[in-house]
């Protein structure tokens, strides 16, 4: 029989969309002036969030602003996605085992870097929200659920935990207005129970990591996209958790 509950200790994924999306090239140079990046030694940070909550997009800030590596999520170069969507049953298995094969890919990488990284999506997303979300609307079949949860857990086991995980907290309303506005085509069948069932994953899981620091940023009235006084708190809260006297 298999566990409905918690697939693990750890992590989901599912219908990503990681595309890289845009960000201003010309950010104000004072935005750095007036925060010189303090250099602590290697850092790990992981950015966790529904879709459309604006991961890539904090990802590439953080990168262009510690000048640290970014690792985005694979979706462009992905064989099963477009399937998937025909057919969430027959490809759910197939698309989070790709999913859960690259990540840890990632995560290889990131552990031998001898520099700063920064990472779109964390693998402890991947079983904890995503697949069991496919498990739960009865789109993975229990026994390969079971099969991917047993997987997850024996490569987690050999996985560092980043630094400090960054959950980016968005209403369905503000994931909806950006997931819109990038206008991918094989999101426009993205319903909006799907979302409120990721998020409710979402809320269980973060309340319960326990593997590092972490903190939460609720999106809903930030634009740190476009706005940089945003960018700044953003910046500015996540920097103080990792190098901060007090850390909040």
């Amino acid at each position: 029989m298999v566990r409905c509950g918690k697939p693990g200790r750890y992590g989901s994924a599912l219908i990503r969309a990681a595309a890289v999306p845009y960000l201003p090239s010309d950010i104000n140079p004072l935005f750095r002036l007036r925060h010189p990046v303090p250099q602590y030694g290697k850092k790990y940070v992981a950015i966790a969030g529904n879709i459309g909550a604006g991961k890539s997009s904090l990802t590439r800030v953080l990168s262009d602003y510690f000048k640290w590596e970014a690792f985005y999520e694979r979706v462009d170069d992905n064989p099963y996605l477009s399937d998937f969507y025909d057919d969430m049953q027959r490809w759910s298995f197939n698309l989070q085992v790709f999913f859960l094969s690259s990540r840890f890919e990632h995560q290889r990488r990131i552990e031998q870097a001898a520099h700063s990284v920064v990472q779109d999506r964390s693998i402890y997303e991947d079983a904890e929200i995503f697949a069991r979300n496919l498990y739960e609307m009865g789109f993975m079949p229990a026994r390969d659920y079971e099969n991917y949860v047993a997987l997850f857990d024996i490569m987690a086991s050999y996985l560092r935990p980043p630094d400090l995980l960054v959950y980016l907290r968005a209403g369905v309303p503000t994931l909806v207005e950006h997931i819109q506005s990038r206008g991918r085509e094989f999101e426009s069948t993205i319903r909006i129970e799907y979302l409120q069932r990721l998020n409710k994953h979402y809320e269980d899981w973060v309340d319960r990591y326990d593997l590092g620091n972490k903190i939460i940023i609720d999106v809903d009235e930030l634009d740190f996209v476009n706005v940089e006084g945003h960018r700044q708190e953003m910046v500015n809260r996540i920097e103080s958790r990792l190098f901060g006297l007090f850390p909040e």
